[in-house]
């Protein structure tokens, strides 16, 4: 499986019927669920691993790319947490009110036995500010540490090991 977020190409394993999606693209959240709550965020994806029974929700920021939005590091944990809570929930209501297909999906990402969180960022060597990864996970943990207590913060140089996927461009 294929997904593409700006110049990134994340390739997911598909072994043991695992499946990802670009959930800011579902029809269900663009044109329902959006509108519940003004302001209401989404993951760029979600992925159910079926090997670990994990379900990966991923948001990218490629600073790299001159359309990414200006989000200082000071404030994306913030507002990756923000984005990680509006996705739950809107998982809960797709799947009990979406099409079939991400009704579907929904079910079978809200019944894997552990939710991990990753923020992938990409970094740019021209920036005004660099990003620390470290000071940056610790804040996402602290934010949304009763979803999962170890989010993850990686690029494509870095992914952890029971990542099953990859990422190029």
């Amino acid at each position: 499986m294929i997904l593409i977020e700006k110049n990134l190409k994340f390739t997911f394993d598909s072994a043991s019927n695992s499946e990802a999606s670009k959930y800011d693209e579902w029809a269900f959240y663009r044109s329902r669920f959006v509108k519940v709550v003004n302001g209401t965020k989404a993951v760029d994806f979600i992925y159910i691993d079926k090997s670990s029974n994990n379900t990966w929700l991923i948001e990218v920021k490629d600073y790299r790319h001159p359309d990414t939005e200006k989000i200082k590091p000071s404030v994306l944990a913030n507002t990756v947490a923000a984005k990680v809570k509006d996705t739950l929930a809107g998982l809960v209501a797709a799947e009990r009110n979406a099409s079939a297909e991400e009704k579907d999906f929904a079910k079978n990402a809200l019944k894997s036995s552990r939710i991990r969180v990753v923020l992938h960022v990409e970094q740019s060597k021209n920036r005004l500010f660099t990003i620390d990864v470290a000071d940056l996970q610790t804040k996402l943990k602290q934010q949304i540490k009763a979803i999962d207590a170890h989010p993850c913060v990686v690029g494509q140089k870095i992914l952890k090991a029971n990542m099953n996927w990859t990422v190029k461009g």
